[in-house]
């Protein structure tokens, strides 16, 4: 990837290019940013352009044996570590992210979302939805032994820690050393959302450059020019991300299952208003042959509809964020949703997750939800 490729953050270009120019390259850097910021494409790009072999005025080239290398994700010095947890197709013990499963999975979806990867999309390529990854102790012994080796054919062997605050407590003492003091011509990359979750003693060995959302402005030309979304969706996606590319790009595209969550929602809601108990029962049998993620993604789906009600009465249409499919069902639940019943919605919804994550008789949890919603919706209306 080339810093041209990664739509406006110049300043951040700017910075990471003088680095090199100056020979002011920090062994261990964080690269820090919210979900949907281009902390790793940045990193990436820093990476390629570090080892270019014909550097051009502030970037890579995109040519050279190296770039081409770099742009498949398959240099030999160029070597990843990302948070996995055991999936069927390998044995007991193969939970390395240096299996070749995990890296052929990461690099299709690296090229798939343009380098711009949520956690739960990361989770869903590598079939664990259902489950917690880490970097676990045998990524920290394949980070020794990796930069234990000179390079292949670059000036520098990189290692890119993707999500570091989910490396394993145990691991990280594992690491200490060599991200402090680490071979030469050895550069560790660290890729986070969240600086306080990743260990201390982590943290504090690494130069953090944090990377800001993206402007309104340049998701706008992302999505009209790399995605050639229509001006009017664009316009739409844009206001609804909050300078987040996962989320423009979620919103120009509504997947089955938000389909799903509106629609079933909307039914349900109607339901729940006209106390259809009968139809209620036949919902929650339904409901609850999705899985556990389905469920919790349906209710926090409900949770964002209640916000965007409540924003529509007390903010107007500009703060709520209303997508066109939903805006005809918002409008009209909105009046039912005040400050007579949220904060009870909000608790038993929350209270509903939070059971579903503890393995909760799915029928009875929502049979039970919408007795509580029936009751809560008509307290509304008085």
């Amino acid at each position: 990837m080339k810093f041209k490729d990664i739509y406006g953050l110049e300043e951040v270009k700017r910075r990471l290019v003088r680095t090199v120019e100056e020979n002011r390259i920090s062994h261990a850097q964080l690269f820090l940013g919210n979900e949907g910021t281009a902390n790793l494409a940045l990193a990436l790009a820093y990476a390629q352009y570090i080892n270019c072999r014909d550097k051009k005025e502030g970037d890579s080239c995109g040519v050279c044996s190296s770039c081409i290398k770099y742009e498949k994700l398959i240099h030999p010095d160029l070597h990843f570590v990302f948070p996995v947890a055991k999936v069927k197709e390998l044995k007991d013990k193969e939970v390395s992210s240096s299996n070749k499963f995990y890296l052929s999975k990461w690099r299709e979806v690296l090229q798939e979302k343009d380098y711009h990867l949520s956690l739960s999309e990361w989770y869903a390529k590598i079939g664990i939805e259902n489950k917690q990854g880490y970097i676990n102790t045998d990524d920290a012994r394949s980070i020794l032994d990796k930069m234990a080796y000179k390079s292949y054919e670059a000036d520098y062997k990189v290692m890119v820690i993707w999500m570091t605050e989910l490396l394993y407590h145990a691991a990280a003492p594992r690491l200490l050393k060599v991200i402090e003091e680490p071979p030469p011509g050895t550069l560790f990359l660290l890729v986070s959302n969240q600086a306080d979750k990743i260990i201390s003693t982590i943290l504090s060995r690494a130069q953090t450059i944090k990377i800001p959302p993206y402007s309104e402005e340049d998701l706008k030309r992302y999505l009209t020019t790399t995605l050639e979304t229509g001006e009017q969706e664009a316009q739409h996606a844009v206001k609804l991300a909050n300078g987040s590319l996962i989320a423009a790009r979620d919103a120009i595209s509504t997947s089955e299952i938000e389909a799903y969550n509106y629609e079933k929602f909307r039914q349900w809601m109607r339901m729940c208003f006209a106390a259809k108990f009968t139809d209620i029962t036949g919902f929650a049998t339904e409901v609850a042959r999705l899985g556990r993620e389905r469920q919790k993604s349906f209710l926090m789906y409900g949770l964002s509809v209640f916000r965007k009600a409540i924003l529509l009465n007390y903010a107007g249409n500009d703060s709520a964020r209303i997508s066109p499919l939903e805006e005809n069902f918002v409008r009209g639940f909105a009046p039912f949703v005040n400050n007579k019943n949220l904060e009870k919605l909000y608790q038993e919804f929350n209270t509903a997750i939070y059971h579903i994550e503890r393995n909760a008789k799915a029928d009875l949890l929502f049979t039970d939800l919408s007795i509580k919603t029936t009751r809560l919706l008509h307290a509304g209306k008085k």
